[in-house]
């Protein structure tokens, strides 16, 4: 079977901090040294919910109690070799059991709320980072990337000025 386009992407919280993911370890990754949440794609005859609590186990160690679906976020990317869509479930959840064990993927680290935007982050991640502790209903979000290059960024339909996408100047 080929990988899905559809994946699921998750930020776990506690006690005003992130689970954040420091993917460093895979040679051929296209998040090679960003920080993320964890997730990914979904397996034959998974719901988003199924993906997402699978995801979860295996990359982190924990099983989520408490979880929402915070977005839909539509990437694509151009000026390659193919144009490439991917359709991704937004979530976070603030509840689980266990304790966070290594995973394979990079390095996983609780970091504060208030330093996640100063991470290595994608463009387009740090506008769903604001909706999200904006506390924003769910949305639409569709991201354009030119290669690391986000070109176009819509939300709800709507496309966002440059002010909108980089809030902090």
């Amino acid at each position: 079977m080929a990988r899905s386009r559809l994946t699921t992407l998750c930020y776990i919280e506690r006690e005003g901090e992130w689970l954040m993911l420091h993917r460093v370890s895979k040679k051929h990754d296209v998040n090679k040294d960003k920080w993320i949440g964890i997730g990914g794609h979904f397996e034959e005859n998974e719901s988003p919910e199924e993906c997402l609590l699978r995801e979860a186990k295996e990359e982190t160690g924990l099983t989520l109690t408490s979880w929402r679906f915070r977005g839909f976020v539509t990437f694509r990317t151009s000026g390659g070799p193919v144009e490439d869509m991917e359709y991704m479930c937004l979530y976070t959840a603030d509840g689980f059991k266990g304790e966070v064990t290594d995973c394979n993927e990079g390095r996983l680290e609780w970091v504060k709320k208030e330093d996640v935007l100063n991470l290595n982050l994608w463009e387009g991640d740090k506008i769903f980072f604001r909706l999200l502790n904006e506390d924003a209903p769910f949305f639409s979000l569709k991201l354009t990337y030119n290669g690391d290059q986000l070109t176009e960024a819509v939300l709800d339909g709507k496309e966002l000025t440059l002010e909108q996408k980089h809030p902090e100047g």
